[in-house]
Formats: structure tokens, C-alpha cells, sequence
């Protein structure tokens, strides 16, 4: 192992990976002197077929998609293939996973081993200022049916833990080991959207829900 500090719960997490495990899109394999990490879909490639990059380039992979698009959600379905990483330590293996899942090793940590703060929309909107506060004015079926889309496993393949109060969780299906314990920005504009979509075009916000795709921009 190499000198420096392994967290608590990093230390946990390597405990759980056995053979190999699958993280969102990313696939690591445990190998004699450490891992080694790969997409998914390139599980059956040659490694001489793929581009060897230190554990730190995994954040610059991260970054761009295939089509060379930013990619502001890491957590979304879209990461680009073609890459190999081999991570000589645990240490090296958290370096490489947080370039991919920023915060995955610990969140999970907390959820598998402690009882984290999860907060949920209402929470998390009452405490929005600026053009941010509107997202309070939607109903909880309506936010619900906002957050049912935007954190699809078409746009995210986080297990959303949060919700709107009375509302039920989102099953597993088509989700990773990936938590998420609160709502995100790109949510959080897209509420945005929705609300202003509604007023504007003088329909409901379930109708507004239907009429927007979730991205990360914002418009006025």
C-alpha cells in the first residue's frame, strides 16, 4: 500500500467489492497489487484495445461524453468508453472513483453503516433565495412528477433517497449503488423551469413536466 491516509470509510468500502463490483458505469475488478477499472461496456475489450490513464485522469474523463458535450451531471448515463485505469492501491482506487463519483465512497459509507441526514425537496427549497425561491410554489404531486423525470435512470443513475414528503421512494430499478441524499443543482433549476414554463405558457406544472427535458442551464 502506499504511505497516506485511508478514511474509515474508505477502508469499509474495498471490503465490499469481492471479485469485482459494478459502480453506476464503471466496473472494478480487484487483481493482484490492486484494480483495475474500465466501462462497463468494455468489459469483454482487449486491455491493448483501450487507453491506460493514471487514476487521476479519471476526472478528466468524467468531464466531456462521447460527443464531446460537458457533462455537468458525473452521475448521468452518459460516460464515454474506451479507457483503462489501473489503480495500484486503495488509495489510488478512491482517487480514480472521485474522479468519476465525486462523494460516492463516503455517502454510501454513511448509508450502509450510519443513518445520514437525507434532505428532502421541501427542505431543500425552503431554504432557496433569489430566482430559486419559486421552487417552492409546486405542489407535492408536482414536484413529485418533476423529480420522477428528472432523476430517471434516463438522466441519472443515482438511487434518490430524498423525496416529497408523502410521497414514496424510488425503487432500485435501473439505479446503481449510488446514493443521493439531496436534491442537486440541476434539479434545482429544472424546478426552476418547470414553475416558470407553467406561469408563462399558462398550463399546470405537471403539463410544464411534460413539455421540458432536464439540462443545466439556465434560462430567464
Amino acid at each position: 500500500m502506499t504511505a497516506g491516509f485511508r478514511s474509515s470509510a474508505l477502508q469499509w468500502f474495498v471490503q465490499q467489492i469481492g471479485d469485482e463490483l459494478l459502480v453506476a458505469q464503471v466496473l472494478v475488478h480487484r487483481q493482484k497489487g490492486g484494480y483495475e477499472l474500465r466501462h462497463i461496456a468494455d468489459r469483454e475489450v482487449s486491455s491493448d484495445k483501450l487507453i491506460l490513464q493514471l487514476p487521476e485522469g479519471a476526472h478528466g474523463i468524467a468531464q466531456v461524453a462521447e460527443d464531446g458535450s460537458f457533462r455537468p451531471l458525473k452521475s448521468c448515463p452518459n460516460l464515454r468508453r474506451g479507457w483503462l485505469i489501473l489503480a495500484k492501491s486503495d488509495l489510488e482506487l478512491e482517487t480514480a472513483l472521485n474522479g468519476f463519483y465525486p462523494g460516492f465512497i463516503p455517502d454510501l459509507s454513511a448509508v450502509r453503516t450510519s443513518t445520514p441526514h437525507i434532505t428532502h425537496y421541501r427542505e431543500f427549497t425552503n431554504r432557496q433565495t433569489g430566482m430559486y425561491r419559486i421552487t417552492t410554489f409546486l405542489s407535492d404531486s408536482a414536484a413529485f412528477a418533476m423529480a420522477g423525470k428528472c432523476c430517471s435512470a434516463r438522466y441519472c443513475l443515482k438511487h434518490r433517497l430524498w423525496t416529497v414528503e408523502g410521497a414514496a421512494l424510488d425503487g432500485p430499478e435501473g439505479k446503481s449503488l449510488i446514493p443521493c441524499l439531496e436534491p442537486c443543482a440541476i434539479l434545482l433549476e429544472y424546478a426552476r423551469k418547470v414553475v416558470r414554463t407553467s406561469q408563462r405558457e399558462n398550463v399546470t406544472a405537471e403539463r410544464a413536466v411534460e413539455m421540458l427535458e432536464p439540462d443545466a442551464r439556465q434560462e430567464e
